[in-house]
């Protein structure tokens, strides 16, 4: 009937998302275009396994995952990626200290 393939019983909704708005991420492997990425052929390497990335959007998935969408710096794809597929670029316990606007530096 569906060709959907559910990840077990996981049900990610049922907790805040593991990943916040801006956050700096990492693809956990080699992200290729499954069909659903417009103007790219299927097949055609979107990321780079450990292609760096933000979190510029946050959505759902057949009621039971969040999709990250992720701006890739180097390839410039915006991806949208489960949970599994990433990691923190920075450590969690880590804060990675964020420039200032030249603006406002002195």
């Amino acid at each position: 009937m569906s060709n959907i393939v559910r990840d077990g019983d996981v049900v990610e909704l049922s907790a805040p998302p593991y990943f916040s708005f801006g956050e700096k991420v990492k693809a956990k492997r080699a992200i290729r275009n499954d069909g659903t990425y417009a103007g790219k052929e299927i097949g055609e390497l979107l990321a780079k396994k450990g292609e760096i990335g933000y979190v510029v959007s946050i959505g759902t998935f057949l009621q039971q995952f969040y999709i990250y969408g992720v701006e890739f710096l180097e390839s410039g794809n915006r991806v949208g990626m489960k949970r599994k597929e990433l990691e923190p670029a920075v450590a969690r316990d880590v804060e990675e200290d964020i420039p200032l606007p030249e603006a406002l530096v002195r």
